[in-house]
């Protein structure tokens, strides 16, 4: 299983498959052809579908012409689905006389991934254990929490990476709750961080912390949805849930630093685990792999943090992903705002549930975190595609045809 580095990636939104993969190949593809004075990148399926939405063929032309005299033209096909996957890109260069330089072909796979096969390539695994029962019966076999598990296999340098997450997860809040107006789009979406966070604090006790963590990962989410610079957690669209939970928890309740940095290690080994035997891509099975994920992911932290067990914290994940089976990923007119800003803060508010639903236990369930993350799979791929990042099914059908 790979570095839950790999989780935790620094960008800019909307998405971290439309929009920070595209401008990742668009990168690779330029360096292989310098001598280039056109490129026609053609996009299809969900890239197609919901790219002008998330911005993809800004991040193409910024990447391809590279502040230079090079033109880029866009071809649009999203009824036309490569079979390898659904966010498949074909590019192509050409000199100066139009003739073809080089012609490739990439596939965003999720998580700002870039591959050309549709699979994920190049890897390199870190982890003897890819499935989490194997993880837990480590931890309980060495009377060790997750993160000791991470320490034990990355590099010494991963409290640095994770630290300096943190900090870019931090300043999202800080600046989501400080800018206001109408996000970009044509949806005329007001953010509501600020609102939500001002109206929070006329609150006491349970209620000021709960509308408290709405505002964080709104702030978040919005700053995403605005383009802004973001942590994937693991994704672009999901990117609000993890941070909004880790920085109630660090400034409501006095979590230190250290423990918030453990905590990202532990949420990123189930971030992990789900990557490597489901998907986190919302084109390939839902929004259950990017939100549902993240839910996951910040129900294991919130358990850590709060003292759980290993078992305690593998039963809150295993029960975060549970109620996210089955979410689809319709984003209305393509752009990732509606339902998508919302679903963020009301999948951190089901992970501090599911948190103190797993501590007053002892951590005892019958249905396992890697059978949650099978049936996730499954129902991703039995979820017809035009409820995975199309813009053509759900909400955004409706709101498109009324």
């Amino acid at each position: 299983m790979e570095s839950i580095k790999e989780i935790f990636k620094i960008g800019k939104g909307p998405s971290s498959s439309h929009t920070m993969g595209p401008k990742k190949a668009a990168e690779m593809f330029r360096d292989t052809c310098p001598g280039a004075s056109s490129f026609v990148v053609t996009l299809y399926g969900s890239l197609a579908a919901t790219g002008k939405g998330h911005l993809t063929d800004v991040a193409l032309k910024e990447a391809l012409e590279d502040g230079g005299n090079r033109k880029t033209e866009i071809v649009w096909k999203p009824k036309e689905f490569l079979p390898q996957h659904p966010n498949g890109m074909n590019f192509k260069a050409f000199d100066a006389d139009g003739r073809l330089l080089r012609e490739q072909v990439y596939f965003s796979i999720g998580g700002g991934d870039i591959s050309t096969t549709g699979k994920r390539e190049n890897r390199k695994d870190v982890y003897p254990f890819s499935k989490m029962k194997d993880i837990l019966g480590w931890c309980n076999e060495n009377n060790s929490y997750f993160w000791e598990y991470v320490a034990m296999y990355e590099e010494p340098d991963i409290w640095d990476y994770l630290a300096e997450r943190w900090e870019v997860m931090k300043r999202s809040i800080e600046d989501g709750l400080d800018h206001e107006g109408v996000l970009p789009g044509g949806l005329n979406v007001r953010r509501k961080a600020y609102s939500y966070y001002q109206h929070a604090k006329s609150y006491n006790n349970t209620m000021q912390r709960r509308g408290l963590l709405f505002a964080y990962a709104l702030a978040v989410s919005e700053e995403n949805a605005a383009g802004g610079t973001i942590v994937t957690a693991p994704t672009c669209g999901s990117c609000g849930v993890l941070p909004a939970v880790l920085y109630l928890l660090h400034t409501s309740y006095g979590v230190t630093e250290k423990k918030i940095i453990n905590a990202m290690a532990t949420a990123g080994l189930f971030g992990a685990v789900i990557k490597e035997n489901a998907s986190i891509s919302g084109a390939e099975v839902g929004c259950q792999g990017e939100v549902g994920s993240a839910c996951a992911m910040a129900c294991a932290a919130a358990t850590r943090i709060f003292g759980g067990t290993p078992p305690q914290i593998e039963c809150a994940a295993s029960m975060g992903m549970e109620h996210c089976l089955g979410l689809t990923c319709d984003p209305v007119c393509g752009l990732v705002q509606i339902p998508c800003i919302e679903r963020n803060a009301i999948a951190a508010a089901r992970a501090i549930d599911a948190a103190q639903y797993s501590l007053m236990s002892d951590g005892s369930h019958i249905i396992s975190f890697d059978t949650v993350i099978e049936a996730m799979k499954r129902t991703g791929h039995d979820l017809p595609s035009l409820y995975k990042e199309t813009a053509e099914g759900g909400l955004a059908f409706l709101v498109k045809n009324k």
